[in-house]
């Protein structure tokens, strides 16, 4: 299982939401390289960089900042947020993005989603499924559509998607643990896509539930921000689980 911290950028700050509420932010960081460099320090090999006030506005702003991390570490650099055109994914890829994290254009333009499949590869295409209520959210957890999550995630693995995490938007942000029984009926449903949990992780037991529910990684955010679960926590889970996969 991949741990995967994420950087969530505003006003090219690291910041964080409570609940997608853009009103409801804390600043933790005014630099997102430090922290990245931080990471990558600590045995941290992912990153989850989201583009806030790309997903706002509907086209990638922070393209400069994925730029100069995938510069300087050698994170594998997952980057979401604003990714409406053409053009938006080639900025993504271009400027070292590894993936392409698509969540909006996948409810409002799914005819947009197979093309890039078609063009990428489904390897190259994370898609983020944001719940609230059952419902899904899009642009920046502003708007709700009625589909029925698993009805479009069933979809959207017929199409060629391979790789999803879900947030569950009533738990992010507030560390009050995942939303197993949720992820516990998508890794069952969908036993062949690569499944990551995100939001609410708020300590390494929630981790290793995750890890024995079958996730293939987890988004960790404010709970390291908070200091909830600790980088130094983080390095020795990593080490642990490699040097098994050594045994193994």
């Amino acid at each position: 299982m991949d741990i995967i911290v994420a950087i969530d950028l505003i006003d090219g700050k690291c910041v964080r939401l409570i609940q997608g509420d853009f009103e409801r932010k804390k600043i933790y960081h005014k630099n997102p390289l430090e922290i990245a460099l931080i990471l990558e320090n600590h045995g941290i090999s992912r990153l989850h960089l989201v583009d806030l006030d790309g997903a706002k506005k509907g086209k990638v702003v922070h393209w400069k900042i994925l730029e100069n991390i995938a510069k300087h570490t050698h994170l594998i650099i997952d980057f979401g947020g604003g990714l409406h055109s053409e053009e938006d994914i080639r900025t993504v890829f271009e400027n070292g993005g590894h993936m392409a994290t698509v969540g909006s254009i996948a409810v409002k333009k799914p005819f947009l989603l197979k093309k890039w499949i078609y063009t990428y590869g489904g390897d190259k295409i994370l898609l983020g499924v944001d719940v609230k209520d059952n419902k899904i959210a899009t642009n920046g957890w502003t708007k709700f559509s009625d589909y029925p999550f698993l009805d479009f995630l069933q979809e959207k693995s017929n199409h060629g998607v391979k790789k999803v995490f879900c947030t569950d938007i009533s738990r992010d942000g507030v560390l009050s643990g995942p939303s197993f029984l949720l992820y516990k009926k998508i890794i069952e449903k969908f036993p062949n896509i690569e499944f990551i949990a995100s939001g609410g992780i708020s300590n390494m037991d929630d981790v290793d539930q995750l890890f024995n529910l079958g996730c293939s990684g987890v988004i960790i955010g404010k709970a390291v921000y908070e200091n909830k679960i600790s980088l130094s926590d983080l390095k020795d889970w990593i080490r642990k689980k490699n040097n098994n996969k050594s045994i193994c």
